[in-house]
């Protein structure tokens, strides 16, 4: 019965995922190389999802504050968050790469680079415009922000109808009822998604150790050491510092979140976890006001594993390529890659993606130079969606501290007790609270 208790946990049957496609991807790496579809499987099922449950959790977020103004405050204070640990994020990789060294003494020729590699990324890029940038939140029809699964126009219609429900008083009760209904429809659709978790982490998981192995890590193998600890670094010292300060262990908060964690560390995607940090975040205390607009907002706002990823492969390209930039440089490169960092959200593989926009306007590093880290680029992506996962949650929960959205009790309970499924959420995930 303990066995059978044990394995009914999501953590569990995701590691056993993990486990297995460890396993076929070392001994029978074609065959693990050709479960990609499995893993790329569930996160497209997920990614379906994401915009309607963005809509419905920040339109019933908004009508559920009582004071409409707070959400102007809570959107500032939460960019203002967000900036603040990119930039410390992008200090932390810039120490890393300056300690570690991972590019001394290739003396690669720039010329001999394959400048193929970068071009296919060149289409997917950000326009370096601020107004472009803007605009493109814009979307060109209501339908399109849906079609499209961009989270910031998803973002922009819902604030819109959820302002336009609290002006319509008794008439819009009816409108918003189908909203909240919608939304627990949603979250019940993702209940049954979840279940083949371990399905997704298992193919995932067998593609990359099949078709990358160790060996294609040999040299570069002190790159990633530096991201990891840089990683690390930023979220038990940049993160538990915060976590403190707010009033929480940050173990405590990591603990009650390893489901998710786990999940974003198999599927190398932040994604598939949105729903279930949404609902995880209201039970242990926030505001669901808050916390429908400080994680969506963070997802394209709050890229942390980016940062520190974009500094760390910026530099290293240059010391591989014996190339000498100044401080200088290198702060205008800093003061880029906060844009950059921003601007690629949203887009498939968006790490990889800034970090060809963040050369394309670097003349001094060549844009080629990804070729030198594109073979081991998905063994840096868990990193990045793990660590940007991490700061949204308790960036959420310092927003609502902040804003006075925080019940503390609840807090300190639940993360004490952690995370403990009902009968009901063996079923289903937890639903939302409904609009007071």
């Amino acid at each position: 019965m303990k066995i059978k208790s044990v394995l009914g946990h999501l953590y569990v049957q995701v590691l056993i995922g993990v486990g297995l496609g460890i396993l076929v991807g070392a001994f029978w790496p074609d065959l693990g190389s050709s479960l990609q579809p499995l893993g790329d499987g569930f996160v497209k099922l997920v990614k379906f999802l994401i915009a309607p449950i963005v809509f419905c959790t920040i339109v019933s977020g908004i009508t559920s504050l009582t004071d409409t103004k707070k959400v102007g405050p809570t959107l500032l204070r939460s960019l203002g968050l967000f900036y603040t640990l990119t930039a410390l994020a992008l200090a932390l990789g810039l120490g890393a790469v300056l300690l570690f060294q991972p590019g001394a003494g290739m003396h690669i020729d720039p010329a001999h680079l394959n400048g193929s590699v970068a071009s296919k990324y060149t289409s997917q890029l950000p326009s370096s415009n601020p107004a472009d940038f803007l605009l493109n939140i814009i979307p060109t029809t209501l339908v399109g922000a849906f079609a499209n699964g961009e989270v910031l126009p998803v973002l922009l219609v819902a604030l819109l109808c959820g302002f336009a429900f609290t002006k319509l008083g008794a008439p819009g009760k009816i409108a918003l009822d189908v909203v909240n209904s919608f939304n627990r429809l949603l979250f019940v659709v993702f209940g049954y998604v979840m279940k083949v978790a371990p399905i997704g982490a298992f193919g995932a998981m067998a593609f990359t150790v099949g078709k990358y192995g160790a060996h294609s890590i040999d040299n570069l193998g002190m790159l990633i050491l530096a991201f990891y600890a840089a990683c690390i670094v930023f979220v038990v010292v940049g993160l538990g510092i915060l976590a403190k300060f707010t009033g929480f262990s940050l173990w405590r908060i990591l603990r009650y979140f390893k489901d998710e964690i786990l999940i974003v560390l198999a599927t190398s995607s932040s994604e598939p976890v949105l729903p279930r940090l949404l609902s995880k975040l209201e039970r242990i205390g926030c505001d669901r006001g808050v916390v429908g607009l400080v994680v969506p907002t963070g997802y394209s706002f709050n890229l942390t594993g980016t940062a520190v990823y974009l500094t760390l492969a910026s530099m290293f390209i240059a010391q591989a390529c014996d190339i000498h930039l100044s401080w200088d440089q290198i702060l205008l490169m800093l003061g880029m890659m906060l844009l950059t960092s921003k601007g690629a959200a949203g887009v498939t593989g968006s790490g990889f993606v800034a970090l060809v926009a963040t050369l394309t306007v670097m003349p001094t590093l060549p844009v080629a130079g990804v070729a030198l880290i594109v073979g081991i680029d998905r063994f840096m992506s868990e990193a990045r969606a793990l660590t940007s996962t991490v700061c949204n949650i308790v960036s959420c929960v310092a927003v609502a501290k902040w804003q006075r959205a925080l019940d503390t009790e609840t807090l300190h309970a639940e993360l004490k007790a952690g995370f403990i499924p009902t009968d009901a959420e063996k079923i289903q995930l937890p639903e939302p609270a409904l609009a007071h």
